[in-house]
């Protein structure tokens, strides 16, 4: 069982409600950090491997965290793929105290994107 704050935890099943409606079936985390990579790299509707994914979700997880200054955009090369410098260590944490972290800044990004 993981120890989520109620504030944190009623805000992420309010934006698993609105990706359901939109997608008809709930994502997982993983799943909602691809489609904030498939977002920031214009990848809509093409079909990526599996390594691709992967970027993707790498992507994301710098674009979420930069809000916090953990990473700073560096520039997007000729295929369309963001790129990142890392600006600071990610601080240590237990499994589940990092997938809080990772969730409170995905909802970050989501109220900045106006969602």
């Amino acid at each position: 069982m993981s120890f989520i704050s109620d504030d944190l935890q009623q805000r992420w099943w309010t934006l698993e409600a609105r990706l359901v409606e939109h997608f008809g079936k709930k994502p997982d985390l993983e799943t909602i950090l691809f489609l904030i990579g498939i977002q920031e790299t214009g990848l809509v509707g093409k079909k990526v491997s599996k390594e691709q994914k992967q970027d993707l979700m790498h992507v994301a997880v710098c674009t979420v965290l930069a809000q916090s200054g953990y990473y700073r955009y560096r520039e997007t090369d000729k295929d369309g793929w963001p790129h990142f410098d890392q600006l600071k260590e990610l601080p240590v944490m237990p499994l589940h105290e990092q997938e809080n972290f990772i969730k409170d800044h995905v909802l970050l990004y989501f109220q900045q994107q106006g969602l």
